[in-house]
């Protein structure tokens, strides 16, 4: 199959999404909710570290994974030749 096909851009395309998706998820939901009894064991800034996650860690993640998603579709663009110029 030829590297610089449609089908091989947009399956990466969505692999990336996946990922991050799934990144975003196991943050959000498993650390915030899913394991809060655990990680409220630590504290962050004077704050349970479960209760920041649920709180503040769900954001900042995702603030990150968006820089993130720019910065590999960026990469991924020019790797199949269809970025903007």
């Amino acid at each position: 199959m030829d590297e610089k096909s449609p089908s091989a851009y947009w399956r990466k395309n969505l692999r990336l999404l996946v990922t991050l998706l799934v990144i975003w998820f196991l943050v959000s939901y498993g650390a915030g909710i899913l394991f809060v009894d655990f990680l409220d064991q630590f504290r962050l800034g004077g704050f349970p570290l479960g209760f920041w996650f649920a709180q503040q860690g769900s954001i900042y993640t995702f603030i990150v994974l968006i820089f993130v998603y720019v910065w590999r579709m960026n990469r991924l663009d020019r790797q199949f030749d269809v970025h903007e110029e």
